[in-house]
């Protein structure tokens, strides 16, 4: 079941970004995210805007630490605006960062991070839902992360790295039942029994005594 505190909190934070946008610059932002079944699996989306004196350049990025259990290829782009820059969106993964010059976000080695990048025209300043950025996790229980991003201010040019909280998914993968052999002992045990058998028989054949 996903932990709604830690939407309710993301949403309240969306709420005061709506409240200050026009007064305090503010780097690119995830205001939402849902999460929906998806084919045994689960779709999680983030909808990210690019707040009012930002904008938007090729290279741009943001990084979503520690997405537990990614489905990998799942990674899409919809809704972009201006209309049609979803084909500007490129996702990449890694196990740590990419994180913008001076921001420290906790970063499990152990956990993919996705990384949307622009490779688009400039967009010249914000006030818009840059679309939903989407990728599926076999996991749908929510935990707070990290959500880091780099873009130049509109009007000085000046690049803007910022850290914001986010969810995500977390899950742990279950060991096999005790007792139960892994796949590669029931392979050996596979192979071992007929050479066990035809030793056997080879000794019965000599006349030797056979050793249960």
């Amino acid at each position: 079941m996903i932990r709604r505190n830690l939407f309710a909190r993301l949403f309240a934070a969306a709420a005061i970004f709506a409240a200050t946008a026009n007064s305090a610059d503010a780097g690119l932002l995830p205001v939402s995210v849902t999460v929906q079944p998806e084919a045994g699996n689960f779709r999680w989306t983030y909808s990210v805007v690019l707040p009012s004196d930002m904008q938007l350049q090729a290279g741009n990025f943001f990084t979503i630490y520690d997405f537990g259990g990614y489905v990998a290829g799942s990674a899409t782009v919809t809704s972009a605006l201006p209309a049609g820059y979803e084909e500007f969106w490129t996702m990449s993964t890694s196990t740590l960062g990419p994180t913008p010059d001076r921001l420290n976000p906790q970063d499990d080695p152990n956990l993919a991070n996705l990384t949307f990048t622009f490779n688009g025209p400039t967009i010249p300043n914000g006030q818009l839902g840059l679309g939903n950025f989407a990728a599926s996790s076999i996991y749908g229980e929510a935990a707070e992360s990290f959500f880091t991003a780099t873009n130049p201010q509109a009007l000085s040019g000046e690049i803007d790295s910022n850290i914001t909280s986010t969810v995500v998914p977390v899950g742990q993968e279950l060991p096999p039942p005790a007792g139960t052999p892994e796949p590669t002992t029931l392979a050996l045990a596979g192979l071992g029994l007929p050479l066990i058998g035809l030793a056997r028989y080879l000794r019965r054949k000599k006349g030797e005594p056979v050793v249960a």
